[in-house]
Parts: C-alpha cells; sequence; structure tokens
C-alpha cells in the first residue's frame, strides 16, 4: 500500500509539474529577475544621473506640482531611495482642469537633480515584476488566474515531490554527471532539496498575494461592503473638503524628515489632499524596504502648519500576518546579501523547473520504439521545452537589446521594446521546431550567451554608463547589473558546449542485449 501511495504520488508529481511547466518556469524566471527591478530601471535609462540626495528630487517634485497642478484635488508623490531610477508624481486635476482640455489623471517623473524627465521611454525591471503575475496581451483578471492555477499546481508538485523522494537528504549531496537520465534525476532532486524551504515559501506565499481573488468567500462574508476591507487594511485619515481660502502648502521635506524619523524608517509614498488650501492634509506612508510587512503605517499633517494630526492604528494580527506573506514572496524587505539570497534560490528554482520539464522527455525517449522517430506528442513536448528553457531566457535578453537600439524618440517606444521580446520569442519558438532538438538546443543557448556577453561590451562603448566607467564612480548597482549579464553569459556558453559535446549512451535493444550475454 505505501508503495502504491508513493507511485500514485510520484505520477502526481510529473503531470501537475509537466501540464503547467512552461508557464511556471516562465514565472519563475520572470520574477526572479523582478528581484532587481530597482537596478534594471536605472540600466535602461542610462541617461539618468544617479539620485544621491531624495531629498532634492523631493524638492523638483514640489515644486514641479505647484507649477503644473496648483489646483488639483490631490497629489501622488513617491519619495525614491539612492537604488531608484527617479520619482515618480500624479495628480488628479481639480474642476478647473476638468472643465478644460486637460482631463483626467496625469503623471511625471523628476530625475535626480529635481526636473523633469528627459530620457528614453521604458517599462525596465517594472515590466519583469508586472509580467510575472499579470502576463502580456491578456486581461488582468485572466491572467492572474491563470498564474494563480498554475501556482496551486506548483504547490501539489512540490508537496507530492517530498512524498516520492525517499532518500530526501541524500538526493541534496549526490549528482552522477554523464549518466543521462539518472544526471537529469540527480540534477533535478539537487535543485529541488537544495531550495525546497524557498519554493514553498514563494510558492504559498504567491497564493496569499491573490487570495481575495482565488477564495474570496472568507472577506466577503466578513466585509460585505468591498471598501470596509480596504480600510480594514488601508487605514486613512477622515477626508475633508477644499475650503476655497488659498494657503501655501508646508515644505514636504519637513514632513518627510520628521515622519521618518517616527518610523524609524524611510518614507516612500507621500499624498497631498488640497493642496494649496488652508485645509490641506499631508499622508506618509513608509517604505516597504526593511520592514516585512508590506502594509505599512502613515502619518497625515496639516497641510499649512505641518502638525501631526492622525497616525495608523496598531495593525492586527491577521493584517500584520498578510503583509508579511506578501513581503516575503516580494522580498522588498532584503538588504543587497538577502536580496542575492533570493535572486540565486530563484535561479535554483528555475533550473528546477526546466530539469523537470527536459527530464520527462530524457526519461521517455529511453522507452520509445524508435527513439529516431518519436510520436506526436513527444515532439510536440520536446520542442517546447527548448523554446521556452532556452527561447525565453534569450527573449529576455532580446528586450535588453531592443532597449538599447530602438530610436530614443520613437513613439510607444515602451511598448515596442515588450513587442520585440515576444516577436523574438516567437521566432525561437519556430526554431525550435524547424532545428533538430540537439541543433536547436545549442544554437539557442549560444544565442544567449552571444547577446549576454556582447552587452556589457555596448554598453561601455556606445553609453556613459558602461562597466569602466560605473566601477570607476564607485555604481555597484549599475556595474552589478554587468557583471550579473557577463555570469550568465558565461553559464549560457557552457551549457551550450556541454549539449555541443553531449554524446548520447548508445541504446542496446533487448535482442541484442540477449546475444551479447
Amino acid at each position: 500500500m505505501s508503495k502504491g501511495f508513493r507511485q500514485s504520488q510520484s505520477t502526481l508529481h510529473t503531470w501537475s509539474g509537466l501540464l503547467v511547466g512552461w508557464v511556471l518556469f516562465v514565472v519563475f524566471v520572470a520574477g526572479t529577475a523582478a528581484y532587481w527591478r530597482e537596478a534594471l530601471n536605472r540600466w535602461a535609462q542610462p541617461e539618468l544621473p544617479r539620485i544621491e540626495d531624495p531629498a532634492r528630487v523631493l524638492r523638483g517634485e514640489q515644486a514641479f506640482l505647484a507649477r503644473r497642478a496648483p489646483d488639483a484635488m490631490t497629489w501622488f508623490i513617491t519619495v525614491p531611495s539612492e537604488r531608484s531610477t527617479s520619482g515618480t508624481v500624479f495628480w488628479v486635476p481639480g474642476a478647473t482642469e476638468r472643465a478644460g482640455k486637460a482631463r483626467g489623471e496625469t503623471l511625471a517623473t523628476i530625475d535626480g537633480n529635481g526636473q523633469p524627465v528627459v530620457a528614453r521611454e521604458t517599462r525596465g525591471g517594472d515590466f519583469f515584476y508586472r509580467f510575472h503575475f499579470d502576463l502580456q496581451y491578456l486581461p488582468v483578471i485572466w491572467s492572474r488566474w491563470i498564474v494563480g492555477v498554475c501556482a496551486m499546481f506548483m504547490l501539489v508538485a512540490i508537496l507530492s515531490g517530498i512524498v516520492t523522494h525517499k532518500k530526501i537528504f541524500r538526493d541534496f549531496f549526490t549528482f552522477r554527471g554523464g549518466r543521462g537520465q539518472r544526471s537529469w534525476l540527480d540534477g533535478h532532486n539537487a535543485a529541488a532539496v537544495l531550495g525546497l524551504p524557498f519554493h514553498l515559501m514563494i510558492t504559498y506565499t504567491g497564493l496569499v498575494t491573490l487570495m481575495t481573488m482565488l477564495m474570496p468567500w472568507a472577506a466577503v462574508a466578513n466585509y460585505r461592503d468591498p471598501s470596509a476591507l480596504f480600510t480594514a487594511l488601508f487605514p486613512q485619515a477622515a477626508p475633508v473638503a477644499r475650503s476655497g481660502r488659498p494657503a501655501p502648502l508646508v515644505d514636504l521635506t519637513a514632513l518627510l524628515k520628521d515622519a521618518e524619523r517616527r518610523f524609524g524608517a524611510p518614507v516612500e509614498y507621500i499624498q497631498v489632499a488640497s493642496p494649496g488650501d488652508a485645509v490641506a492634509r499631508v499622508t506618509l506612508s513608509r517604505s516597504g524596504h526593511g520592514t516585512l510587512s508590506s502594509y505599512t503605517p502613515s502619518l497625515s499633517y496639516d497641510g499649512v502648519s505641518g502638525r501631526l494630526l492622525w497616525a495608523s492604528p496598531p495593525a492586527g494580527a491577521a493584517v500584520l500576518t498578510a503583509g508579511s506573506m506578501i513581503g516575503l514572496h516580494a522580498g522588498r524587505f532584503a538588504d543587497a546579501p538577502l536580496r542575492w539570497l533570493y535572486f540565486l534560490c530563484g535561479v535554483g528554482g528555475s533550473v528546477m523547473v526546466a530539469s523537470g520539464l527536459v527530464l520527462w522527455t530524457v526519461k521517455r525517449r529511453e522507452k520509445l520504439a524508435d527513439p529516431a522517430r518519436p510520436h506526436f506528442g513527444f515532439r510536440l513536448v520536446e520542442r517546447l521545452n527548448i523554446g521556452f528553457v532556452a527561447g525565453f531566457p534569450t527573449a529576455m535578453v532580446g528586450f535588453l537589446w531592443a532597449n538599447r537600439l530602438l530610436p530614443l524618440a520613437m513613439a510607444g517606444r515602451a511598448q515596442a521594446e515588450i513587442d520585440a521580446m515576444f516577436v523574438f520569442w516567437g521566432v525561437l519558438i519556430l526554431h525550435a521546431f524547424a532545428r533538430a532538438p540537439r541543433r536547436a538546443w545549442v544554437e539557442q543557448l549560444g544565442l544567449a550567451a552571444a547577446l549576454l556577453l556582447a552587452l556589457p561590451v555596448y554598453d561601455a562603448l556606445a553609453t556613459r554608463k558602461g562597466l569602466p566607467a560605473t566601477i570607476a564612480a564607485g555604481d555597484w548597482t549599475l556595474a552589478g547589473v554587468d557583471l550579473t549579464l557577463l555570469a550568465f553569459g558565461l553559464g549560457f556558453g557552457w551549457a551550450a558546449r556541454a549539449v555541443h559535446r553531449h554524446i548520447p549512451a548508445k541504446r542496446h535493444t533487448r535482442a541484442r542485449a540477449m546475444v551479447l550475454a
């Protein structure tokens, strides 16, 4: 009975991983890249100066809004950190603007010198962050359901994989190279066991971030009014109506210093209600960096006198738990060493999914009656493995090259970068079907290596933010991006060389084996 149960879990593990494995691989790879979204944002806009004084950016944001939207209903301001590219301002127009030509909501970006941004349009690292749960070209709600269901399959695959492994601790230390199926299984097991706590955490907390969509019944039962749930998670000071009595707005940098002193942590968001009015209110929210919970507290000040009027009530256990689960998943609280650990564990998770997909074909090829002429289903899985496992990372590098090569003043440039990536990926998938599998693996892995290794060289020659310049300036955020690209280029090059030099073991038929016996 025990053997039958373990065998059933093995079957469940295999099919729960295979059926959604390609989506899981894409989500894992994009999510892993998103741990460095701020660094990739900076890399994607080399024209922008490095932010050395966030308060200077805030002064520029306040001055810009005072000129551009003095009568707005509300200002929303992001306070950048030293690893950000810029600060963003967003405002809801007032009655005067609503009646005129300028309708709707407006957005602007302020650089490290406190001036409106003049730089290439791009999504940068934010694209990979949004793509790993919102996908692309699909309605957001559909995308999140797809990712949520795939994450459930992933959790089932992890738990059934634990049951399947009879010697899970030995698998941690075992790898036998050059042994075909055995080597792939050892690699898959080692990647899975090494990062098991991370894989469980990242999958479960990913489901928690979508819990009100996937399992809304508890929220509906306890909060019949959706706004009540929002208020419980994000308490706010009571709103005030514009009085019509003009009054100068307090210096926001002074409130920033006071709020950071009270929080003991940086501020990330500022909301100004009724700016330029006697009843103006300024609300500052603590940054998620350095704190585990993503539900951070806020302080509300009088917009004229700067007097503290309101503070968020202490969060309850449920809010703290939910916020901590989301914080664990996003990793925004992490300092540089822990962020590197997140990143490396994400790379390990990507390897785990990829090796599992390849293992399926390696294992079944040995059982085919004629391995040289596999059936359609086998060929389909094999070619899709190439198009996703080798093709998607290569397409991501294509996105980075599009960021560098597309015309700077091109209309809709940010979307064009994304479109270029998906067109490139489509070509790579077609290439996987057009070429012999071994050739396709070598060519796509080799192409990824060449593009990765060439990118830092191009940066050094064509931009002022190349690797020699960033190292000389001590800008290790940008230097780290180029060094990581070089490291991955070497890794893909090694993989292409290993596949090219691999000699498959000769397969003896049963009749030949009997003759030899």
